[in-house]
């Protein structure tokens, strides 16, 4: 009875949709409080600590943490275990279990297996971060020199660059053209010279343009261009294929 619900990946999963849904309702300000809904989190908490159990007394120890996907389980429902203390123990800060609490969501991840060709998709993920991760450096690189510049330059003017870390936060939002309008009027606000307002206005949509429109582009065309390149593998392998024939076809002709 006990191996036919917690090693069922199908009563797993469902499991995990219900827990998912009362951490759903207990996010609700009127319900975070309710009884109820606590002693059936705390209900999963019992479940999925069963379901390790269970899995390690049929699978044994050795079997059980050679699957990444158990090992994280096994992660999760320690981290769990802190909601359960606190029900026979006083713990003075109740904050940190909501986090621990919050964790379990993490286990919905799982459904992602069940999307068509998602192994493809991760392997296409893993490629466009690799492949874009010297233009990210590149343009990190940039949102620190232009913070440390705009520190410079305005940081008596706007509040936005008032240090290097909010600095960097407003370049960011400069290179994502978040209100970039916005954060150009609070820096020529009370400028006089109409010289200054023209250079500032200047300096910032030549900060629009290379880390916005030219870098996040370029980062987005490389990113997207390695997820689809599987699309044209297919493709490529026909051409190939055809291209060898034809080679074969010419020297028969040759030989002839």
């Amino acid at each position: 009875m006990l191996k036919r619900i917690f090693l069922s990946e199908k009563v797993i999963l469902f499991a995990i949709l219900l827990n998912a849904a009362i951490l759903f309702l207990l996010s609700f300000p009127n319900w975070k409080n309710d009884p109820n809904l606590h002693w059936v989190d705390n209900f999963f908490i019992f479940f999925f600590l069963a379901e390790m159990v269970v899995k390690l007394y049929y699978w044994g120890s050795k079997k059980y943490f050679s699957d990444t996907w158990n090992r994280f389980d096994f992660f999760l429902v320690m981290a769990s275990l802190p909601a359960l203390m606190a029900l026979f123990f006083p713990i003075p800060n109740t904050s940190i279990l909501l986090v621990f609490r919050m964790l379990r969501l993490v286990r919905l991840s799982k459904f992602l297996w069940f999307i068509p060709n998602m192994k493809h998709i991760l392997v296409g993920l893993g490629r466009a971060l690799k492949a874009s991760f010297f233009v990210l450096i590149a343009l990190a690189f940039l949102n620190i020199l232009l913070s440390v510049l705009s520190c410079q330059l305005f940081s008596t003017q706007s509040p936005d660059f008032s240090d290097p870390i909010n600095a960097s936060y407003t370049i960011f939002q400069l290179f994502t053209i978040e209100g970039w309008h916005e954060i150009t009027n609070r820096a020529v606000a009370g400028q006089d010279s109409s010289t200054v307002i023209g250079f500032t206005r200047l300096y910032f949509v030549i900060v629009v343009l290379f880390g916005g429109v030219f870098g996040l582009s370029l980062a987005n065309a490389i990113f997207v261009d390695e997820m689809i390149i599987d699309n044209n593998k297919e493709l490529e392998d026909k051409i190939d294929h055809l291209q060898e024939k034809i080679d074969k076809l010419q020297q028969l002709l040759e030989q002839r």
